[in-house]
């Protein structure tokens, strides 16, 4: 079956990113858990991996709402890497319930920034939005009226 997950790149902070996703949403990382750069055989033509990269995380998985999976690795710069976050990417919740919604709204926002406070909306939702402390950013839109 199809499905749609959404990936983040890291400098080098991806464990830590995902260890706070987790304490929001609960539950368990996907299949074998964290994976570390560690696990990378040795490539052809390419330098050994730095001792200070092998511990990096290659590659995570977490289910979050409805079934979405939030997958993550780190890009460090030292293997070529240059991660920019922008405002191209949000990862839209759309929970069941307005307390609901309030809570990962707090939780996500917290030594983040909030961009748009939920509220009511013209399209009969409640919404707003917000970048985490890691400069990722949140959609929330709950319809139900409770």
């Amino acid at each position: 079956m199809a499905k749609v997950s959404t990936y983040l790149n890291f400098p080098r902070n991806t464990e830590e990113a995902f260890n706070f996703y987790q304490s929001v949403f609960g539950g368990e990382f996907i299949g074998a858990g964290i994976q570390r750069l560690s696990m990378v055989p040795p490539q052809a033509g390419q330098p050994p991996m730095a001792e200070e990269d092998k511990n990096l995380v290659m590659h995570v998985g977490l289910s979050i709402l409805g079934g979405h999976v939030l997958m993550g690795t780190d890009a460090p710069e030292s293997m070529g890497f240059k991660v920019n976050f922008g405002n191209n990417i949000y990862i839209n919740l759309e929970p069941d319930t307005r307390a609901e919604t309030d809570k990962l709204f707090k939780a996500l926002s917290a030594g983040g920034k909030v961009e748009m406070q939920l509220q009511e909306m013209f399209w009969g939702d409640y919404f707003g939005s917000c970048k985490d402390k890691f400069g990722v950013q949140w959609m929330f839109n709950c319809s139900s009226k409770k």
